[in-house]
């Protein structure tokens, strides 16, 4: 995977949900770790966090971990955005570059970090500047290799004007002009395809890794939720516009026909078909499902083993586009 020549397995971890925004009740640290070791067990090389997550919590969590089992993931993390009590803000001054990589080193008790990404980019610093400083940190040894992640606000979706994902290609242009691009991070899954069309053709002829975020719809894809079912407050769903009762019953379709998929596949969930899904889009695709479940974990894993047939795929393709509220 880019740059880097990062070597991963065929799907990450993302670790935010246990320590931020998702379901607060549920968030235990040893029952974490215990997800942590189950997947690195099952083949989840690449562990994703980030310095806001919690915020800093989750890198500390992740820092446990790796006391015991650095030398057998990839380890990434994000800089550049600070949490605050009610707002989030973009920071990409170099100094404060520099600072946060030294902070998340401490945090994650390790010498290096091997991807490292920028989370959104300062509206009031030039990007190259960011990306400089970060590029500094490789020839400093303390980072291996550079990301990016989309910068996309979901109001301009689908017939909102210019291409979705034109923003972060202009970016990466620049950015890979300083120093090279090893992975872009966007949601890209079975209801939010768009990546596939709007970034995927850039990283497959630059040889950048398409880390897939949430490749599980928040949750929806797994089939596990309850239209209507509610969440606690805290819970970023909560407040998302795709998990209103309505959406969320407009959406069941794409659902059953991962389920119509999974039951051609004995013992497959529609989690793994959605997976599956992301996998045949090409070897630069990463899908990074979150989770703080095991249970889950090993089941996300076990989804690089599913071979989609040719009639899945065109099933798939026929899917309902998803219904959503963005605005």
């Amino acid at each position: 995977m880019g740059a880097g020549a990062l070597q991963v397995g065929a799907i990450g971890l993302g670790c935010m949900p246990m320590s931020w925004a998702y379901s607060a009740s549920e968030q235990d640290g040893e029952s974490s770790l215990r997800t942590l070791h189950g997947a690195v067990d099952a083949g989840a090389t690449l562990l994703d966090t980030a310095d806001m997550y919690g915020p800093y919590t989750n890198e500390l969590l992740l820092g446990r971990f790796l006391r015991e089992r650095r030398r057998e993931v990839l380890l990434a993390t994000k800089c550049g955005l600070l949490v605050g009590d009610k707002h989030i803000v973009a920071n990409g001054r170099p100094s404060y570059v520099r600072r946060a990589c030294d902070a998340s080193l401490r945090r994650l008790q390790t010498d290096t970090i091997d991807l490292y990404q920028l989370h959104r980019p300062d509206p009031e610093v030039p990007v190259e500047e960011t990306w400089g400083a970060m590029a500094d940190l490789v020839t400093a040894g303390k980072v291996r290799a550079l990301g990016l992640c989309a910068m996309e606000v979901r109001g301009r979706r689908r017939g909102a004007g210019a291409p979705l994902h034109e923003p972060t290609l202009r970016l990466l242009n620049r950015v890979q002009q300083v120093f090279p691009v090893s992975s872009v991070q966007a949601e890209f899954s079975v209801w939010s395809p768009e990546a596939r069309d709007g970034l995927l053709p850039w990283c497959e002829s630059h040889g950048v890794g398409l880390l897939a975020a949430m490749p599980l719809g928040n949750g929806y894809l797994t089939g596990t939720l309850t239209t209507g079912g509610g969440f606690e407050p805290e819970d970023i769903r909560a407040r998302h516009p795709r998990f209103t009762a309505e959406i969320m019953a407009a959406n069941q379709p794409i659902v059953a026909g991962l389920r119509r998929i999974a039951s051609r596949h004995p013992g497959t969930t529609p989690a793994q078909v959605a997976l599956a899904w992301l996998l045949a889009q090409g070897q630069h695709v990463l899908p990074v499902p979150g989770t703080k479940k095991a249970r889950w974990a090993r089941e996300n894993c076990a989804a690089a083993e599913l071979d989609l047939t040719a009639e899945d795929l065109s099933e798939l393709a026929g899917l309902p586009p998803a219904q959503e509220s963005w605005i």
